[in-house]
């Protein structure tokens, strides 16, 4: 079975030469990176309204938290993709990273 993030990266780079008025992602694209990085932006303060609201409620919200977080994670794919990257760069990126501490990396990017 294909992964989820394999199948969206497809749909995306389809998308991404529609015709704007068909597309959501092609009108993304057409609109520049500036627009794709406002809905980044949009969706990250959405997810963390999102996880205030679930840390003390219930069900709903924690619901609405993972929706959030799927709006976020959805936009910042149509960011990488405008600039020519796709998720296995992040996935390729987070594996380089096991077995390095949080603190160690973070040392070694400052560098």
């Amino acid at each position: 079975m294909r992964d989820t993030l394999d199948q969206l990266f497809e749909v995306l780079e389809q998308r991404r030469t529609a015709d704007p008025a068909d597309s959501y992602v092609s009108a993304l694209h057409h609109k520049g990176l500036n627009k794709i990085l406002e809905k980044v932006g949009e969706e990250a303060t959405e997810t963390l309204l999102a996880a205030k609201d679930a840390e003390a409620g219930g069900e709903a919200e924690r619901k609405a938290l993972v929706a959030e977080t799927a709006d976020l994670w959805f936009h910042s794919l149509v960011m990488l993709s405008h600039l020519g990257l796709d998720h296995q760069d992040v996935l390729d990126e987070l594996a380089r990273r096991f077995g390095i501490s949080g603190h160690e990396e973070k040392a070694a990017r400052s560098k």
